[in-house]
């Protein structure tokens, strides 16, 4: 399957923000957007101008980078988005929001959405009691997401849920820390997604 294998910093300096993608190391002095806060490149210093297309570009490559999926699959939700009632935007960040590894991240069971995706094809998690190694399933309201008996001492999930505290539990999740379990109690709406993603910029990417 195709996969993105380069820098990973590089992607939060082509967007100029922070993408998150490198776990507990975007939170130290570490962080390539503290230390060089300009687009890579030979040019990434020069100024250059952007045309609206290029703004609409850059926000779909951005929602892509923080998820961690590719355009095909990427454009398979958007057109997935667009046949569900609602606002087409908000659709598109919902089903995003509802995969399973987002969830494994969200919950506090992986440190970045790469490492959630790794630890969920390995097979470290079940869902609904079922063992599960699909990154990409769409968790229904009321799914149980639980952490296998033998993955519970794996030192990079324990150390993760230690540090659940920087990040937060969004309010549509529960978290039982002791039992490595975790509950959907409701799909988020538009205001429980913080990150800033102006998302009508992707549909009228996508409607031209």
């Amino acid at each position: 399957m195709a996969r993105y294998t380069g820098p990973s910093c590089r992607l939060c300096r082509r967007q100029n923000m922070e993408l998150f993608l490198k776990g507990e190391r975007c939170y130290t002095d570490k962080c390539a957007i503290k230390r060089r806060n300009y687009p890579p490149g030979q040019h990434g210093q020069g100024r250059a101008k952007v045309s609206d297309y290029g703004v609409q570009l850059r926000e779909k490559q951005k929602v892509r980078r923080i998820y961690g999926i590719l355009e095909k699959q990427f454009r398979t939700y958007f057109d997935k988005a667009d046949r569900m009632k609602g606002v087409t935007g908000e659709n598109l960040l919902i089903l995003l929001e509802r995969r399973l590894d987002n969830l494994v991240y969200r919950l506090g069971f992986a440190s970045s959405r790469i490492e959630a995706r790794q630890l969920v094809k390995h097979g470290h998690f079940t869902l609904n009691g079922r063992k599960v190694n699909i990154p990409s399933i769409l968790v229904k309201t009321g799914d149980v997401i639980e952490l296998k008996e033998k993955s519970r001492k794996i030192t990079r999930i324990t150390d993760s849920l230690d540090g659940v505290v920087r990040r937060g539990i969004p309010q549509w999740l529960d978290l039982d820390k002791d039992a490595f379990k975790g509950v959907l109690k409701s799909l988020p709406v538009r205001e429980d997604i913080t990150m800033p993603i102006q998302e009508q910029l992707i549909v009228e990417l996508y409607s031209k």
